[in-house]
């Protein structure tokens, strides 16, 4: 069982940045993939960002490609969201997610709470 927590969400300005945070429980972290969702109002949610559990691969959403970087601390059981250039098409909740499996199958089986993410002048 592996708990998620995420952290670092607030409200930004257009064209400013936030780091998003996701700890994870359990020692086994470091042999799960790792990814961040988004769900704004009103929408279904959506992949933005995943990585390998080795970190060597890692996936973004075209919308979010070349602002948004993704990575993880497997000492620290944490992955990263850094979000630059942020729009207000950004605004959503944002979600982490684990993937068991080390093996990229996409079977995110655990979920944090969520944490907001509000951009706006």
């Amino acid at each position: 069982q592996v708990q998620l927590v995420e952290s670092g969400g607030g409200l930004v300005q257009p064209g400013g940045s936030l780091r998003l945070s996701c700890a994870a429980s359990g020692h086994t972290f470091s042999n799960y993939d790792m990814g961040w969702f988004r769900q704004a109002p009103g929408k279904e949610r959506e992949f933005a960002a995943g990585i390998n559990w080795s970190g060597r691969n890692i996936y973004y959403a075209d919308s979010v490609k070349g602002r948004f970087i993704i990575s993880r601390d497997n000492a620290k059981n944490t992955v990263y969201l850094q979000m630059n250039s942020l729009k207000p098409e950004d605004t959503a909740v944002y979600y982490c997610a684990a993937d068991p499996s080390g093996t990229w199958t996409k079977r995110w089986d655990y979920w944090g709470q969520g944490t907001q993410v509000t951009v706006s002048s």
